[in-house]
């Protein structure tokens, strides 16, 4: 039970960085903040603003938590609520990474 618990934290803060270096890249392409909004322009852009939203999900949550607390004043259980909706977004993309990263590379 306590290696399942190391594994899922793991995960979550593996899932988190990649959340949070995708969400940046984009910014830094785009020069502007990732937002949850599907391009509907063609058919390349749909899937890979889908997949940008699908993986920086985490990162774009916690960004507007935060704002929304400093700045609308929200109260601290919408913070919580954010922060845990983001922890498990995080572990189950954390899953999906790994799973890649373990296919990618069967000699580790």
């Amino acid at each position: 039970m306590f290696f399942e618990l190391i594994l899922a934290v793991y995960m979550g803060c593996a899932g988190f960085v990649a959340a949070g270096v995708i969400g940046s890249f984009y910014q830094l392409v785009t020069n502007r903040p990732p937002r949850f909004q599907v391009s509907l322009e063609s058919a390349v852009g749909t899937v890979g603003s889908f997949l940008m939203c699908a993986f920086a999900g985490p990162f774009i949550i916690m960004r507007n938590a935060i704002r929304g607390r400093r700045i609308e004043n929200r109260p601290i259980g919408w913070l919580v609520a954010s922060s845990t909706i983001a922890g498990m977004w995080s572990v189950c993309s954390g899953l999906v990474m790994m799973r890649l990263v373990i296919g990618l590379a069967p000699g580790l």
